[in-house]
């Protein structure tokens, strides 16, 4: 053994510090022996040999701060700039500068899960704020806080209802293939080695919604949930009531996939159907104050009905009165195995992302009921001015005809990969080429116009989109 700093370490530990884990081999042995085990791999064995010799080749070695500073600014730098009209589930909206001062103040920025109510006071008004907000603007009786993103939070919805649905036993789950790829293929990563089956319905080729008479050949069979985007992936507005009245009918719950944002204008799935609404409500809460990121990090949302809660994975705050009458807030549900035995938990993975729930909380606050009806009516407003611009061009045409929120899909006349392309070279970044998610779709873009935008921004990506599509005419005919 050798002393770096008065700490005894091994001879050949070259890393300058304390080995991580603090057994010695003759612990382990000791262990091993205790339990009848040869070796530690043994212990391992029920797990599959391919999954355990993972490579780590493609890591790359270790970096100074600086060098990482200075990589994670260029990779930075290559998101600045341009022109967005890329929506697709996270969506350009702008944030009141008082937003992200009063998030990342010290007390909110580091602020750890509140398991000690009489420490958290401020984090627990937060949460329970958000929820009471997200109540509201979903129309449901309880909503969690929160969920990694909307995609886990569709998993979690799907993993929820199969709880909760105790007259059906066929774990069957209706996707309609108008849901978010990346939703759909993230529900079924989690879910599908449950024993849960997920069977996809058609769009309608003309609307771009959900193919009524597709649907039909359900009827009268065990379902367990029928998922309904709202609005869809393509942008395009579901018939949410008949869809709603159609899984309670036939015995399943209703799972709603929405755009918070959205609500502000359009009828809340609380209200869905002629009867009791959605069961469960999920979605991104990104377009409530988290900026484009690369990525994220963004929240999921989940609200449920009452008599669903105990099934719901996430924490929910209440609010009570101490002895001398002042308001006091508690987790309420801790549905997580820490928290409860481990077989009545209803999640191991969700998560409190406590920074951008505060986020949101005061991004709904600042703007009020009628500030986000506004940003909502002004990104549909400008969508069609976009759609409208971008359609007098010779041979740009919508795909689907139906109403939207505040994107839309286009058919290009050339490849749109490569007309997306060179747009980005010009500082247009003009939306989501849809052929490698649906091999229908050749040709076709996905764009988005949100309240940022500007009738100059407008006329741009049109300006700019002529120019690209004379040129590739110009190269076709060559």
């Amino acid at each position: 053994m050798i002393r770096r700093g008065g700490v005894a370490q091994p001879e050949n530990d070259q890393r300058g510090t304390m080995p991580f884990i603090p057994h010695t081999e003759d612990d382990i042995r000791s262990m091993l022996d205790a339990i009848g085990v040869k070796d530690i791999d043994d212990l391992f064995d029920e797990i599959d040999p391919r999954l355990r010799d993972v490579s780590l080749d493609s890591i790359p070695t270790r970096a100074s701060e600086q060098a990482v500073s200075r990589l994670m600014g260029e990779r930075a730098a290559r998101d600045s700039g341009g022109l967005c009209f890329i929506g697709a589930g996270a969506y350009e909206h702008h944030i009141p500068a008082a937003v992200w001062e009063l998030t990342t103040r010290g007390e909110f920025y580091s602020a750890y899960t509140p398991y000690q109510p009489e420490a958290s006071q401020g984090t627990l008004q937060v949460v329970y704020e958000y929820q009471t907000m997200m109540t509201g603007l979903t129309g449901m009786d309880v909503a969690n806080a929160s969920l990694y993103d909307g995609a886990s939070a569709l998993a979690e919805a799907v993993l929820m209802a199969v709880r909760a649905n105790r007259k059906s036993k066929a774990s069957r789950i209706l996707m309609p293939a108008s849901v978010h790829p990346f939703y759909r293929q993230v529900a079924h990563n989690i879910c599908a080695n449950q024993g849960i089956t997920f069977e996809s319905i058609d769009f309608d080729t003309a609307k771009g919604t959900i193919d009524r008479d597709a649907l039909e050949r359900w009827s009268g069979e065990d379902v367990t949930a029928l998922v309904i985007p709202q609005p869809n992936f393509f942008g395009a507005l579901e018939d949410v009531d008949t869809l709603t009245d159609w899984a309670h009918d036939n015995g399943a719950l209703a799972i709603g996939v929405v755009n918070p944002l959205s609500l502000a204008v359009l009828k809340e799935p609380g209200r869905w159907g002629n009867g009791e609404g959605a069961d469960i409500v999920v979605g991104e809460g990104q377009p409530l104050g988290a900026p484009l990121a690369s990525g994220g990090p963004y929240f999921g949302i989940l609200c449920c009905r009452k008599k669903h809660v105990r099934q719901m994975p996430g924490r929910v705050v209440g609010r009570t009165q101490d002895l001398d009458g002042r308001s006091g807030y508690v987790l309420t549900l801790q549905p997580r195995e820490q928290h409860i035995r481990r077989s009545k938990a209803t999640s191991n993975i969700c998560t409190n992302q406590g920074l951008l729930v505060t986020a949101a909380t005061i991004h709904m606050s600042l703007l009020g009921a009628q500030g986000l009806e506004n940003v909502a009516a002004t990104s549909i407003a400008n969508t069609r001015r976009l759609v409208e611009k971008l359609t007098a061009i010779d041979g740009v045409e919508r795909v689907f005809d139906s109403v939207c929120f505040h994107e839309t899909l286009l058919r290009l006349p050339a490849d749109a990969q490569a007309v997306l392309d060179a747009l980005a070279e010009r500082g247009v970044f003009g939306g989501l080429a849809l052929a490698s998610f649906y091999d229908t779709l050749e040709n076709t873009v996905l764009v988005c116009a949100t309240e940022t935008k500007t009738d100059a921004d407008l006329d741009t990506y049109a300006d700019v989109l002529a120019d690209v599509l004379r040129t590739h005419a110009a190269v076709s005919v060559a």
